[in-house]
């Protein structure tokens, strides 16, 4: 296929995008478009990508840690922020998240159809990271509006827009640290004023840190030094954005798990088969269609020359079905070898955030399998799928048994 017949926001491909990536993987597997540059689309072209950062940058025109920056401070940031995910957070905060669920399935119990999208997926997930990052629950509403927003950004390219949505979501995040800071004060008129007077306030009078991760992350130092608030700002803006995909996710294990009666039952008498069910569904329809890098010297990629500055979008759901990699890849088997999975991604920038996304979308199907007996696809169809950057549902129907 010509690279001019590559049109990624046609109609024809925001139809289906899992059929149009599998058909550009095997027709030209490195295309180019106004709108991505170089897509990417064989799981072989990906993953040399990944493991070469120095050619290959991930730096971005915003400041996004530790995701958005290359060797060697990707890694102080990224060794920084790591605790926050470690083992005995992760075993603290499951009890939290398995409530949530319980929660969020109590606001619709009985109901014999529900939107999967809408009553569970989205509410749990942004209701689970203000948990963890110890926000009121009743904020999860704001950030979908902002998760929402910021999709619809990144597939206008509208920069003013996406200007707006940065700040708006910058200011957010910082009245919330404000509320770690000074919960007995109202917010003043210029929010980064008064985020400075609370810094230095609690450090003048010794608080003690609160013990959850926004504390935590505000107590962070990196060269000897506290993260400043722009930098915290970056780091909770992109586990927001990062939540959506979460959500995407749950909505695709559901509609699977409802359209796939032998497997919801095969999970139902084993739930210890839940995690590889994730991975393997994930794999074969994950939720984030793509990431971009940007090259940094003049080279090739399967064949077509890349020059410096130029950038690359890596297909994930694309390289994630590549047959040479996966046999029968839309086929959920879980016994497959998860070793080529990328939809935590790979190399340095492997998702920090794994084993919080993996712990939320076990429990989530634990909890929603264990208060059901049956869950099946409602009679209008499979759902409205959501179209780039986002592959999961922004509507899905499933009727439910109790």
């Amino acid at each position: 296929m010509n690279d001019s017949h590559w049109q990624p926001r046609s109609e024809e491909v925001l139809r289906d995008q899992r059929a149009a990536y599998d058909d550009m993987r095997q027709r030209c597997p490195v295309a180019h478009s106004d709108f991505l540059g170089w897509s990417v689309f064989r799981h072989e072209d990906v993953t040399r990508i990944l493991e070469d950062p120095a050619t290959f940058s991930s730096v971005s025109r915003h400041l996004a840690i530790p995701n958005g920056m290359d060797a060697p401070e990707h890694q102080v940031y990224r060794d920084a922020i790591a605790p926050h995910f470690a083992p005995d957070v992760m075993h603290q905060v499951e009890p939290v998240f398995r409530e949530i669920a319980r929660s969020v399935m109590a606001t619709f119990s009985g109901m014999d159809e529900v939107d999967a999208a809408a009553h569970f997926s989205e509410p749990y997930a942004l209701q689970v990271l203000c948990a963890y990052l110890g926000w009121p629950l009743d904020h999860w509403e704001q950030l979908r509006g902002w998760t929402h927003g910021n999709q619809q950004v990144a597939f206008s390219q509208d920069r003013e827009a996406g200007k707006h949505l940065a700040a708006t979501m910058s200011g957010w995040v910082k009245d919330a640290l404000d509320t770690r800071r000074r919960r007995d004060e109202a917010a003043l008129e210029q929010v980064s004023a008064y985020v400075q007077s609370a810094i230095e306030d609690r450090r003048e009078h010794h608080d003690p840190p609160e013990q959850d991760v926004t504390s935590r992350i505000m107590a962070t130092q990196v060269h000897g030094a506290p993260l400043s608030d722009e930098q915290i700002v970056s780091i909770l803006r992109n586990w927001v954005a990062g939540h959506g995909t979460v959500a995407a996710g749950l909505e695709i294990l559901v509609q699977h798990l409802a359209g796939d009666q032998e497997l919801q039952a095969r999970l139902r008498t084993d739930p210890s088969l839940i995690p590889l069910a994730v991975e393997e569904i994930l794999r074969a329809d994950g939720p984030l269609v793509a990431n971009r890098r940007t090259a940094t010297r003049d080279t090739e990629v399967g064949g077509k020359p890349v020059k410096t500055g130029e950038r690359l979008t890596l297909m994930w759901i694309a390289a994630n079905r590549d047959p040479d990699v996966f046999d029968n890849p839309g086929e959920i088997r879980l016994d497959r070898n998860q070793a080529g999975n990328l939809v935590f991604g790979a190399g340095i920038h492997f998702c920090l955030g794994a084993p919080l996304a993996r712990l939320e979308l076990r429990v989530a199907l634990e909890e929603l399998l264990a208060a059901t007996t049956g869950i099946e696809l409602a009679t209008d169809g499979e759902g409205q799928r959501e179209i780039y950057p986002g592959n999961g549902y922004s509507h899905l129907p499933v009727r439910v048994a109790w």
